[in-house]
């Protein structure tokens, strides 16, 4: 059975007009030191029969702690990971700044083996990145996504 996530990447123009992008640090101990490739659009799970921007919109929010911005938003496509998992991405423009991000938490034994299980946000940092940090920063597999919003928007 294939796994199916959906997920939201907004986009703006900073003030010297350059592309901008939302992406967030992925929480939890394996991703705790690492920077480059640990960073994702909000995104999560979703059932074959759910409408994918439903799902997303829900994502974003449990990810983010607020809803995702009520605009309207454009489907880049659908992505499959490294991993088999296929994610619908939905992009939208938008000047998104949440006082703070209050992500949802997951629980996992750690460190593994240990028998103490403790909770963490599912992500634990979110910012606005210029497309070549974004591209340094982005899991591999979800490269492809900011070059399709890149293609989206016409620009380079």
């Amino acid at each position: 059975m294939t796994v199916r996530s959906a997920g939201i990447l907004l986009y703006r123009r900073s003030s010297a007009a350059e592309l901008e992008v939302w992406i967030a640090h992925m929480g939890g101990p394996f991703w705790a030191r690492k920077d480059a490739r640990a960073w994702s659009i909000p995104k999560g799970e979703y059932l074959e029969d759910e409408d994918p921007l439903v799902a997303a919109k829900r994502e974003f929010a449990e990810e983010m702690g607020v809803a995702a911005p009520a605009v309207d938003y454009h489907q880049l496509g659908t992505f499959r990971q490294p991993s088999g998992k296929l994610v619908a991405a939905f992009t939208a423009e938008s000047d998104f700044d949440p006082d703070r991000i209050v992500s949802n938490t997951f629980e996992l034994e750690w460190p593994k083996g240990s028998g103490v299980i403790r909770s963490y946000p599912e992500i634990d940092d979110a910012v606005w990145a210029t497309e070549t940090v974004a591209r340094a920063k982005l899991v591999g597999g979800q490269v492809p996504i900011l070059d399709a919003l890149i293609r989206h928007l016409g620009i380079g």
